[in-house]
């Protein structure tokens, strides 16, 4: 199974997070997981992704929540619609994002993240998402989730231009 942020195209996969053409990037890898309807990635924070001695940075933390979400929508959306992603790339920025620390995450285990989608409404998707640590839920996180098109990125001409 192909990770979801690899059938972003190029244009769009630079992000810190997850893309796959960023060389100094986490490189987040998202599955979908069709029979629970949810999605999941695994991954293992570096020693220098610390807060405090044994804990790992709220920051980083709240990016894998971040981009984890964009690609629970992209696959919910693609689910939902009946989209198959290889033919039919889809991908969603952050409108909002709420990340609740509800303990320390240890700095040492493999975290898990899954994702699920509370609603999507055309090209909005609303996702939760929780972060593991060694069995326990220590991260819960709420991502609105805004589709992007073609040309998403591109500059644009000022007023008056032209």
């Amino acid at each position: 199974m192909k990770a979801i942020q690899l059938h972003y195209p190029p244009e769009w996969a630079h992000c810190y997070g997850c893309g796959y053409l960023n060389a100094h990037g986490l490189h987040l890898k998202t599955y979908w997981n069709p029979e629970r309807q949810l999605a999941e990635t695994r991954f293992t924070p570096s020693p220098h992704h610390t807060a405090i001695p044994g804990f790992v940075y709220g920051g980083l933390l709240a990016s894998l929540v971040d981009c984890h979400s964009t690609a629970s929508a992209a696959a919910a959306k693609a689910a939902a619609e009946g989209v198959n992603l290889e033919e039919n790339p889809l991908r969603f920025v952050t409108a909002s994002l709420k990340v609740d620390y509800l303990r320390p995450t240890p700095l040492g285990p493999e975290l898990y993240l899954v994702g699920r989608a509370r609603e999507v409404k055309g090209k909005k998707v609303v996702v939760e998402t929780e972060l593991y640590a060694e069995g326990a839920l220590t991260v819960r996180g709420e991502a609105v989730l805004v589709q992007i098109t073609e040309g998403f990125g591109q500059p644009r001409s000022a007023p008056g231009a032209g």
